[in-house]
């Protein structure tokens, strides 16, 4: 007599995966994400050296103020109302969230649309980039993938599919690279055509998966609850579109403002320097905050938010410290030798920017609190604040003609604004001021540990070749230190 079996066949790869990952429920739906993220943005970096010996500064001046103006119209592609789809009890009125969300990205995608059509030149000239006004027509297009996309994301969030969400990471890291890899005979337009492919992958994946999973409460929405769901959530938009739109403009900014006050080489210098400096926000940050944003509300009710927030501001500093101190020091030796002597410049803008990335990591994963305890006002007027700071110190270095003094004003004033709002943040989840300086001071012990090696810099007879020694045994003691945090948790 044979014995049937049941169930899925045995999987030994997907069993060792599950082994590796870590117990802890939140750790794992991180890891998973994080995973996904991280061999996408593996994709994205591992190519950007021969990216910048295809493209020339220019070429990704022009991406860099096209991904700003798309950047800055995102924010609003669905008014944030997709924030409040992981927030209902029931599937059947976060549809109704789903598909308000989705109707406002439509039409913004027509507004935009007409806006290009009328004032597309008009708005390439103001950015001095008059090569861009051809490729205008790509803002729609990426607006509505973009906008799309962070509808089905927060709905996959809502129901903890991190694994779905992973997947689409490397798929939109691994379409944009190809794009532009494959299309560089086209010049800029497939720097363009790349992002906008990059932002529309995966959007189909977990399109399928809401309607799939949940098409029972999506059959349920009517007119009357989607207009019920607009009022519901209407501090969203009214809030929460304006703060989201002003921490965008500051980080987008820079580009657009270096292209018409100085030059698109300059705008694409700063393009490469954020498009390195951000994969640790987008790597870890973002995941972080998704899985954190998805427990959040649970926490709350059950009066442990205090904790949970006190020990991911503690894991996020550990993480971040060892590499925003290696680029202050090391910086423009890194740039010269990953992507080439043309762009030591970036290096140089690093070293500053590496300051307010510390910052911005280990705050903006924790500013889910403000959708979570619906205070959408502080969390706008310090939105206000920071895009106020940021502008001063970007127009001061135009006033000196100099990008440097630009980048580094520019860093310095995000980097406070974004450690008073850490301190707001510990403040209303009631953490002491010890839970932020003990995280910060075992961060800066651990850092200077293990960037130790880098001291070899000064060591007489020195050359090109044995600088790479100290570079190398950094980011062996690094990643041993990561894979330690990662085992332990």
């Amino acid at each position: 007599m044979v014995r049937k079996t049941s169930g899925r066949p045995n999987n030994p790869l997907k069993n060792r995966i599950k082994k590796i990952l870590p117990s802890n429920r939140f750790a794992r739906s991180v890891s998973i994400l994080a995973g996904g993220t991280a061999a996408g943005q593996g994709i994205v970096i591992l190519s950007s050296p021969l990216l910048t010996r295809l493209y020339s500064p220019e070429d990704f001046g022009l991406l860099a103020v096209y991904s700003s103006l798309l950047g800055i119209v995102g924010v609003v592609a669905s008014l944030r109302y997709q924030l409040a789809i992981p927030l209902p009890e029931s599937d059947e009125k976060a549809a109704h969230v789903v598909v308000l969300s989705l109707l406002v990205v439509l039409a913004v995608t027509l507004l935009t649309a007409i806006a290009v059509l009328f004032w597309g030149q008009s708005i390439a000239a103001l950015a001095n980039t008059p090569k861009l006004a051809g490729y205008m027509w790509l803002l729609p297009v990426g607006l509505l993938a973009m906008g799309t996309y962070q509808v089905f994301n927060y709905w996959a969030i809502r129901t903890k599919s991190f694994s779905a969400i992973a997947r689409t990471k490397l798929t939109q890291s691994a379409g944009m690279v190809a794009v532009q890899l494959a299309g560089y005979a086209l010049g800029p337009l497939a720097l363009l055509v790349g992002r906008v492919f990059g932002q529309a992958a995966g959007t189909t994946t977990l399109g399928m998966l809401a309607v799939r999973n949940k098409w029972g409460a999506f059959r349920l929405v009517t007119i009357r609850g989607v207009m019920q769901a607009a009022v519901r959530y209407k501090r969203f938009p009214i809030y929460s579109t304006w703060g989201g739109m002003l921490n965008t403009a500051g980080a987008q900014l820079p580009p657009l403002l270096f292209a018409a006050f100085f030059s698109s080489s300059v705008a694409g210098i700063y393009l490469l320097t954020q498009r390195v400096l951000a994969m640790p926000m987008t790597l870890i940050g973002k995941s972080i905050a998704d899985v954190f944003f998805s427990q959040a509300a649970q926490a709350r009710r059950e009066l442990t938010l205090d904790s949970l927030v006190g020990n991911i501001h503690y894991k996020l500093s550990q993480i971040v410290m060892p590499p925003a101190l290696f680029l202050i020091i090391a910086g423009p030796q890194v740039f010269d030798f990953v992507f080439g002597e043309n762009w030591v410049a970036a290096g140089h803008f690093a070293q500053w920017l590496a300051i307010y990335i510390y910052f911005q990591f280990v705050t903006s994963p924790l500013s889910q609190i403000v959708s979570v305890l619906e205070k959408q006002v502080q969390g706008s007027v310090f939105q206000f604040i920071l895009f106020c700071a940021q502008i001063s110190g970007l127009m001061a270095g135009v006033w000196y003609g100099l990008p440097m003094v630009s980048v580094a004003l520019f860093s310095v004033a995000s980097a406070i604004c974004y450690f008073g709002f850490l301190v707001w943040i510990l403040y209303i989840t009631e953490n002491t001021w010890a839970t932020l300086w003990m995280s910060t001071v075992k961060a800066a012990g651990w850092s200077v540990l293990l960037l130790s090696p880098l001291a070899l810099y000064y060591f007489p007879g020195k050359n090109e070749y044995t600088e790479l020694v100290p570079m190398f045994l950094c980011a062996c003691l690094v990643a041993a230190r990561y894979l330690f945090l990662f085992r332990q948790a």
